[in-house]
């Protein structure tokens, strides 16, 4: 039987990898993708990995189900412990939770692009307003050497040394306190995994995420940039001092990769706060429309999805996970408590919604990923019809008390948060894309790279007008888009159902592409190929396209951002020999870090005039 291995610290990895001649590390990318189908037993605690004929890894966890030590994993092989089958078997394991192990010596630098000698190193607390120290600084620049290193090679090419870089000099920045930084790199580690994984859809948006973090806490440390935020903080589970009172908002469901399928039901607080309660296991889609009305699983809770997203939740002891999730551990109490009208659920936190917590990574807790994460947007909306499978509608502004608020123009576009044909998104858009004027207040996730396309997951009358829905009492004035069936009679009788929902006449029905894709499709274009892919649009004749593009679209820096990252991504120059050579990834680095900055803070001005958001306080935790 085929076990899954265990995860292994940052620090135990870079120093098997590290310790491997230069002959090996050419070799050790191959060595991983010939682990993909290999034998793995369990018996008394320990694992074996068959690495050949006769040769085998032996793991031995920690008690806390880690590799931590370097003596942990063995081999049989006479090159042991300098082996290309340890580090293999390690560059295979997942990444380990950091924060559950205290900070071990930082293995010893291999290369003359390593970070400050590790001796150097002592773990320093976060600094006040005055900056980060010297200490800090080597190591921010440890990091973004490594970093600048995966960004030139790109995703598809940053092997498994590349990677072994980067978590070395993410132990030396944990060791440095430099917490954020730390967590930013390690996630960066998880999504090339991730890219080199055939059986994991491609996630390119996150890659570039990660990357742009990353690039930009470790560019402002390593100018001694004196915002403590940069430093961060040892994220751990947040116990609230009393009883926690919760109120259901939603039931989403969850189709990941690997087989696994669930429910993340949604809560919110009295503050505003949001947390989720993730039941996310093998059985794919079956399992994820199951899951709508399975038990609650919180220690000795008993109750169901349904019930919890239609009522509330009293938690005392509580374990909350910095991303919001609430933790099935030891003297946690839950008694279910009584809902409040979704109306007011969905309309605690000021306009603009809350963040929905990210949904947390495979093997964590249990629970799988939920597909993108990003922010919650509830607003009103008035149909305007229906194009193909998904929904058109216009936004209405903020209510007033004395005025009954009227569309304020553009389209934006509803499309189906999962088209599996189990699941009800697809079939309740087009029952409501087929009654225009209908008015519905709806929750879902604008997605981050198309700004005018919203991901529903459920929808709610809207108050004070007789053009919406009429759910039933049970259903507590809301239906949860992906489990509930909008049926005839929940829609007023004076809008009857079109033969078939068209799509409004004209030119402003949206497309769903940002303005900006040209940009974005370059920059993630540089973190999926790496620099030459990069170069390749410039040596084309491309970019001045889609500079010229941006141009008329009234975005000039975007546009001249573009054109030079381009320019530098086919910049060549020659070394003391007269060989070409790519100059180093530095200036690359920091140009593609400003094209992205850029873009991601345009995508969300323009996501915020499409869907009237502003600013709201960040998600609990």
């Amino acid at each position: 039987m085929k076990h899954p291995l265990p995860p292994a610290l940052p620090e135990v990895v870079a120093l098997a990898v590290e310790s491997l001649t230069t002959r090996l590390r050419g070799r050790l990318d191959a060595a991983v993708g010939a682990l993909a189908g290999t034998e793995v037993t369990a018996e008394a605690g320990t694992l074996r990995v068959r690495c050949g004929e006769d040769t085998w890894v032996t793991l031995t966890p920690d008690p806390s189900g880690a590799l931590s030590e370097a003596g942990h994993v063995d081999c049989t092989c006479l090159l042991a412990p300098r082996c290309l089958h340890r580090a293999a078997v390690l560059t295979s394991c997942p990444v380990a939770d950091t924060k559950r192990h205290p900070p071990a010596p930082a293995p010893p630098a291999g290369h003359a692009s390593a970070a400050a000698p590790a001796a150097a190193l002592a773990a320093v607390p976060a600094t006040a307003s005055a900056g980060p120290s010297a200490e800090q600084v080597r190591a921010a620049s440890g990091l973004w050497a490594a970093a600048a290193s995966v960004l030139s090679a790109g995703t598809g090419g940053a092997g498994a040394v590349l990677r072994a870089e980067l978590l070395r000099a993410a132990h030396t920045a944990r060791l440095a306190g430099l917490h954020r930084a730390e967590a930013a790199a390690l996630d960066v580690v998880c999504q090339v995994r991730d890219e080199h994984d055939p059986h994991r859809p491609r996630a390119l948006a996150a890659s570039v995420a990660a990357l742009r973090e990353l690039l930009l806490v470790t560019h402002r440390l390593r100018t001694s940039d004196p915002d403590p935020a940069l430093i961060g903080t040892v994220r751990r589970l947040h116990r609230p001092d009393g009883p926690l009172r919760l109120y259901g908002v939603c039931r989403e469901p969850v189709i990941g990769p690997d087989g696994l399928g669930g429910v993340v039901t949604h809560l919110v607080d009295d503050d505003g706060h949001w947390y989720t309660l993730p039941d996310v296991k093998p059985g794919g889609p079956a399992r994820a429309r199951r899951a709508g009305d399975a038990h609650v699983a919180l220690r000795t809770f008993l109750s169901d999805h349904f019930r919890l997203s239609r009522g509330g939740l009293v938690l005392t002891g509580a374990a909350v996970a910095p991303d919001g999730r609430l933790l099935p551990e030891p003297g946690v109490r839950a008694t279910f408590a009584a809902g409040r009208p979704w109306a007011v659920t969905a309309r605690v936190a000021p306009a603009g919604g809350e963040r929905f917590p990210a949904p947390p990574a495979p093997g964590s807790d249990g629970a799988g990923p939920a597909g993108p994460a990003g922010p919650l947007t509830v607003r009103d909306l008035e149909v305007a019809g229906a194009d193909g499978q998904d929904l058109l509608a216009r936004v209405l502004p903020e209510p007033d008390d004395r005025v009954l608020p009227e569309p304020d123009g553009g389209l934006v576009r509803l499309t189906p948060a999962h088209r599996h044909p189990g699941l009800e998104h697809t079939a309740n858009l087009r029952r409501l894309g087929a009654r225009p004027g209908l008015r519905i207040r709806v929750a879902g996730r604008v997605e981050p790279d198309r700004v005018s396309v919203l991901r529903p997951l459920a929808v709610a009358p809207v108050p004070g007008t007789g053009a919406t829905l009429r759910l039933p009492h049970a259903w507590q004035g809301r239906a949860d888009l992906g489990y509930d069936t909008l049926h005839d009679d929940h829609f007023p009788p004076d809008l009857p159902a079109l033969p078939c929902g068209p799509a409004p006449s004209g030119a402003d029905a949206p497309t769903g592409d940002s303005p900006l894709w040209r940009m974005r499709a370059l920059v993630e274009l540089a973190v999926a190929g790496g620099r030459r892919a990069a170069a390749e649009p410039a040596r084309d004749g491309v970019h001045p396209e889609h500079a010229a593009a941006l141009h008329r679209a009234g975005f000039v820096n975007g546009a001249r951002l573009a054109a030079a990252l381009g320019a530098v991504a086919a910049h060549r120059t020659r070394d003391a020999f007269g060989r070409l050579d790519d100059g180093g990834p530095d200036r690359y680095a920091a140009q593609w870090l400003a094209t992205a900055v850029y873009l991601d803070g345009t995508e969300a001005a323009l996501r915020r005039a499409s869907w009237h958001e502003y600013p709201a306080p960040e998600a609990n935790g």
